[in-house]
């Protein structure tokens, strides 16, 4: 049973080289803090309740900050260095203020629909952001905004005959629920742009009073003309900005580029009192109020999508500026595109793919592994096949951390001793490649193949015969259980139970496979018949039935088990790519 169980290990091992790249070499501190069982356990939920609660993110930040120094000094600071959009190079990462609050918006969702993996992408990336700040001894403040009242929102709403208030509101809830099951932290504050209409309408007085903006027919427009800097993020100049295309085609402006800082009210939509006649915000105004509010006019990091480069990041810049010369963000972050199947993903291509409909056949933490096995920067092709990779590669980790809890709870381990020079080598090439990878503009995928290496000597400790009698062994187990458990928090995968997401991992499976565990188990107890039988013919063709569906069956010396797998049909499509 041990070999066989060792030799399914390293077949799930091997799928790893295809989701992710290749680590890294550097040298960085040794002993750091390995502890942080507790950091996303919810208190009384079982990880897929309905409402997961995560900590706080003060309280995130003070456990990955111990777990990460414990005391011990650094034999050199650890350096961050990030991508910034607006210098197109890689920068060191300093705070504005050293040793102070480092300052984070990212733009969040227009709650009108189900959220979708493209924003599944964007958050899963800045969450890991968010938590490796954490890990590197920073203070976070993270704001996330909603965009609770918007062109979209208003037709859906009255598609729906629904209160646009009311929508955005259930859309919101429901978003927030599929964060919480991807491990996505809380910000440190979600502000509501209906509840920040007072700062909106006193950032576009300042912005009309400085001469950049102009009112007409109750409308406010931005003058782009004004900010000779316009087109610094994106790269674009002022004539490439045509009307019909990326700006709305209205005659009564100035400029085919100025874009609406407030729209004057029509009939049937939300509105508020303003200085111009009743309306509503903007699109772009609402998160230089709300950053400028909660940050400062000028913070760290601004963070969102690609695809907000321009024109809303790009309008952001100008207009904060012309509120407040003295306004800037010192690094601009963005994350790649998603496609689908090759194809890039839309509504009207049919392959527009929500996380809710993901997680109704796969744990979400295999979607979030599956993002992270590609850089956040890089456009990423969402496949069935890839996604399956993600969700046997959990498994195989959890499993394997979970056979060394339970051989580690059975067996009283000695202290005192030095660890095995191979077991403390092997800790502190992980601790390297991760701290290199993460401090190199966030490479994941990198930090998740890391870890390949020391569950491989943790399966061979744990199942076979010459692993069995290796000095120290129980002591190597812990030791390596705990730097990868350290990993794993980082990077948002760590389940509030080993047991619990393998049960909902072999749950999911079932669930793809269109079986049941009974059927399963009956398929086994017939398999086992045929051997006895010596219908060896029939035996493998109830192997081959289970396999071509995603389980996989082991023997072993007390019986026959089994596992979910790769799809049979898919490992060969799976290896080429």
């Amino acid at each position: 049973m041990a070999a066989v169980a060792a030799a399914a290990a390293r077949r799930a091992a091997s799928f790893l080289p295809l989701v992710l790249s290749s680590p890294s070499r550097a040298r960085l501190p040794h002993r750091q803090a390995l502890t942080l069982t507790r950091l996303l356990r919810p208190h009384g939920h079982g990880l897929y309740s309905h409402s997961p609660r995560l900590l706080s993110p003060a309280a995130f930040c003070a456990a990955a900050s111990a777990s990460a120094s414990n005391g011990a000094p650094a034999e050199r600071a650890r350096e961050l260095h990030l991508y910034n959009t607006k210098s197109r190079r890689k920068e060191l990462f300093q705070p504005r203020v050293p040793g102070g609050e480092v300052g984070m918006y990212v733009c969040g969702v227009t709650p009108y629909d189900d959220s979708h993996i493209g924003h599944a992408r964007a958050y899963v990336a800045f969450d890991v952001l968010y938590r490796y700040l954490c890990y590197l001894d920073h203070k976070v403040r993270y704001v996330r905004n909603f965009t609770d009242i918007d062109d979209k929102i208003i037709a859906r709403a009255n598609q729906l005959g629904e209160d646009p208030f009311s929508l955005s509101k259930r859309y919101s809830d429901d978003f927030l629920s599929d964060m919480a099951h991807l491990h996505c932290l809380p910000p440190s504050v979600e502000p509501r742009v209906s509840d920040h209409i007072d700062q909106i309408i006193n950032m576009i007085k300042q912005i009309i009073d400085n001469g950049c903006a102009y009112v007409v027919d109750g409308d406010a427009y931005f003058s782009v003309e004004t900010f000779p800097e316009y087109g610094e993020l994106s790269g674009r100049k002022l004539d490439d900005n045509r009307a019909g295309e990326r700006v709305s085609v209205d005659e009564r402006k100035k400029n085919p580029a100025d874009f609406a800082l407030w729209k004057a009210a029509k009939d049937g939509e939300p509105w508020w009192d303003s200085p111009w006649g009743p309306g509503r915000p903007g699109w772009h105004i609402e998160c230089s109020a709300m950053s400028a509010h909660y940050l400062g006019h000028s913070f760290d990091i601004h963070g969102g999508g690609e695809d907000l480069v321009f024109p809303h990041h790009e309008n952001e810049i100008a207009q904060s500026r012309a509120a407040c010369c003295d306004s800037s963000i010192n690094y601009w972050i963005h994350n790649g595109f998603v496609n689908v199947n090759s194809q890039k993903m839309s509504k009207s291509l049919g392959n527009f793919v929500t996380i809710r409909k993901v997680t109704e056949l796969y744990h979400p933490l295999a979607l979030r592994m599956f993002l992270l096995g590609t850089h956040y920067r890089s456009p990423i092709n969402y496949t069935i096949e890839q996604l399956n990779v993600a969700s046997d590669r959990l498994y195989y980790t959890y499993q394997t951390l979970r056979d060394c809890e339970e051989s580690c709870q059975q067996h009283q381990s000695n202290s005192g001793d030095p660890l095995p020079v191979n077991t403390t080598n092997c800790i502190q090439k992980l601790h390297d490649e991760f701290e290199a990878s993460m401090s190199d503009d966030l490479h994941t995928s990198v930090a998740l193949a890391a870890i390949s290496e020391p569950l491989k000597v943790m399966n061979d400790l744990l199942h076979t015969r010459k692993g069995k009698k290796q000095e120290k062994r129980l002591e190597s187990l812990s030791a390596m259980e705990e730097k990868i458990r350290m990993v794993l928090s980082a990077l948002g995968l760590l389940p509030s139970s080993y047991h619990e997401a393998l049960q909902q991992l072999r749950e999911k499976a079932l669930r793809r496979a269109s079986i049941t565990e009974e059927q399963v188990l009956q398929k086994i107890e017939e398999r086992t018949s045929a051997r006895k039988a010596k219908q060896y013919e029939r035996s493998d063709e109830i192997r081959k039935e289970l396999a071509a569906v995603g389980i996989a069956l082991m023997d072993g010396p007390d019986g026959t088990t089994w596992r979910p797998s790769v799809p049979l049909s898919e490992q060969g499509v799976v290896a080429s790519t």
